[in-house]
């Protein structure tokens, strides 16, 4: 499930890119947005205590944060596909795992060691790689997927930080009913006539959007979190045979070789917070 909702964000990330290309970025995830907070409400609706069971939360504040948050990092990654293509902005977005390590000791309190601070900077390393300062013209829209990424990790650390008394679907809601929001606020002022050639494409974003989501939610409910993170970077597969083969998007050699960088450092501490998890619980 986990690399089948892979697969589906490629997908919607390529339809993204071309929806962005034609209409204001903002205004294409706003549409995105109603779509998911309908879906989510559905969902809610048919589950344990209906909607208003899942729209009960002792953390409101932070779920709207969260859902605010992840709104408006689709909002930058959409600009960044645009204007780097998906590839190269997944490339330097695949760090945000890593982020997600360096700020739990900050955000949660979370004891990080050395080996895995030494992962991170790797990592860092591996983006530096991609982005080739001082080699290359450097382009100013790059700093879009390294704040995607700084976004989308504070993101999943609130998650972390709410799930302790939220279940994953209150959470879902949230993230859709705030993201929803708050993006039309943003959004609404963008708005313009969509052409009758691109609303399939608007339908297929928000297809994919909610199929991806729903494989995400019913993966979590069928296994751990720590167990699934690795099939998620199959994303990166995914995302560069659509960019090269159906976007034409070049792979430069230096893109590659951070990938893989970045992958790597994001397995090992993936594998090292595995092996604390394990001593401390005496397994």
């Amino acid at each position: 499930m986990i690399c089948l909702a892979s697969l589906i964000f490629a997908v919607q990330d390529a339809v993204s890119r071309h929806l962005g290309s034609l209409y204001p970025p903002v205004f294409v995830t706003m549409l995105r947005y109603w779509f998911f907070a309908v879906f989510a409400v559905v969902m809610a609706a048919r589950g344990p205590g209906g909607l208003r069971g899942a729209l009960r939360s002792p953390h409101p504040v932070a779920q709207t944060v969260r859902g605010l948050i992840l709104a408006f990092e689709v909002v930058l990654m959409l600009i960044a596909f645009v204007k780097l293509g998906i590839v190269e902005t997944h490339a330097v977005f695949t760090v945000a795992p890593l982020l997600v390590v360096a700020l739990s000791g900050p955000m949660l309190g979370e004891r990080i060691g050395w080996r895995r601070w030494v992962a991170v900077g790797v990592g860092f390393i591996g983006v530096l790689v991609v982005l080739q300062p001082g080699f290359r013209v450097f382009s100013p829209w790059a700093i879009l997927p390294l704040v995607s990424a700084l976004m989308f990790a504070v993101y999943a650390l609130l998650t972390r930080r709410v799930s302790a008394e939220d279940s994953a679907l209150v959470s879902f809601v949230w993230t859709g009913v705030a993201g929803a929001v708050g993006i039309t606020l943003a959004g609404i002022w963008f708005a313009e006539p969509i052409a009758r050639a691109d609303w399939p494409w608007m339908g297929a974003l928000c297809l994919t959007g909610a199929a991806g989501h729903y494989l995400l939610i019913r993966a979590y409910e069928l296994a751990e979190a720590s167990s699934l993170q690795p099939f998620a970077y199959t994303q990166l597969v995914w995302v560069s045979l659509i960019g090269v083969f159906l976007l034409g998007e070049r792979v430069a050699p230096n893109v590659i070789l951070g990938m893989v960088i970045i992958v790597g450092a994001g397995l090992f501490t993936w594998w090292r917070t595995l092996r604390v998890q394990r001593a401390d619980s005496g397994r």
